[in-house]
């Protein structure tokens, strides 16, 4: 269980570790005692760093049918994919284009409705416990059919009849049952926060909710999906801009601050940049410091690229190019 998620609460790690953090103005100011190598301390890693990139084929690749971005994602350099819901296309074709092109898949999403009806998810709906329920059986029998060890889990848009707490609870309960049935396969079950800009109501839209819930839900498997575009928007603007985020290097450090502070829960992590959620460079947020920050820190896992070509996929990729194997 993870104990006292809130205002200057403390964070047990599964390091050992004392974090004490409070959320001031829309970003974590935090204090950190014997923390161990998951967090950072006076010790950086220093070996050369080389992020682990996933191509979201949701959003890259479109040109193609879907089957076919696989070889275009290994052509451009990826060794990881993602994508969100794949349940149209029989699992053992999309297993063989991962075989063929030496690609691992790294996350999916459970099934979540139809965004042109405003359906973001289930899970935190009144009258929908069932249609969640088979979702997750879905999307654990493709995850196993493709190796997948991850999955997404979006929380829903409120309806405006209900309160936010009744459709927090319903969510708390509906993904307790999901990490039960996950963790008897050995699958992580993410909670993302989505931007209200982009998908209004949605019930979880940011870092500091989203560790709220998880916390008491107190399942070991359910982790921080931490999206760098949403969370640009959510926690380092006041509005539609902040004089102190003027400076690339304090957005960079706003994301950085939450991503050091929660670095142990987070269990994936995807990028677009902001505000028009297109490739790294036509936007405010600085990649090339937060790349290589998280991997300095320690981070393990992988980040997908969740973003929108701004032209050809192809030729949004320039920002790669210093990650490629020389």
């Amino acid at each position: 269980m993870r104990a006292g998620f809130g205002a200057d609460a403390h964070y047990d790690a599964p390091t050992p570790c004392y974090v004490r953090w409070r959320w001031t103005q829309a970003r974590f100011h935090v204090e950190m005692r014997g923390c161990g190598p998951n967090l950072p301390g006076p010790d950086i890693k220093t070996d050369p760093f080389m992020p682990r990139f996933a191509a979201n084929l949701t959003f890259l690749f479109t040109e193609l049918p879907f089957l076919d971005r696989f070889e275009a994602a290994a052509r451009a350099g990826f060794r990881g994919v993602e994508f969100h819901y794949p349940f149209s296309f029989d699992p053992a074709d999309i297993r063989a284009r991962l075989d063929v092109h030496g690609l691992e898949a790294v996350l999916m999403n459970i099934r979540a409705g139809k965004p042109e009806r405003g359906e973001w998810g289930f899970a935190g709906l009144p009258g929908r416990k069932e249609t969640f329920r088979l979702c997750v059986i879905e999307a654990i029998d493709y995850a196993m059919a493709l190796g997948i060890t991850q999955l997404n889990c979006l929380a829903g848009v409120k309806p405006p009849e209900v309160d936010v707490r009744s459709c927090e609870l319903r969510f708390i309960d509906n993904v307790r049952r999901a990490a039960e049935e996950c963790g008897k396969v050995g699958l992580t079950l993410n909670i993302e926060a989505l931007n209200t800009r982009d998908v209004p109501g949605f019930l979880i839209s940011n870092t500091r909710d989203a560790m709220r819930i998880i916390n008491e839900i107190g399942a070991t498997n359910v982790m921080l999906q931490y999206d760098w575009y949403h969370m640009q928007i959510m926690e380092t603007w006041r509005g539609n801009a902040a004089p102190e985020i003027d400076h690339p290097d304090s957005r960079a450090n706003m994301l950085a601050d939450t991503i050091r502070l929660l670095l142990p829960m987070i269990g994936h992590m995807q990028f677009a940049d902001a505000p028009g959620r297109h490739e790294p460079g036509t936007g405010l947020i600085d990649f090339p410091t937060l790349f290589e920050y998280v991997d300095a820190i320690g981070y393990q896992g992988w980040i997908g690229a969740e973003y929108r070509p701004s032209g050809k996929t192809e030729d949004s990729l320039a920002w790669m190019e210093a990650y490629l194997p020389q």
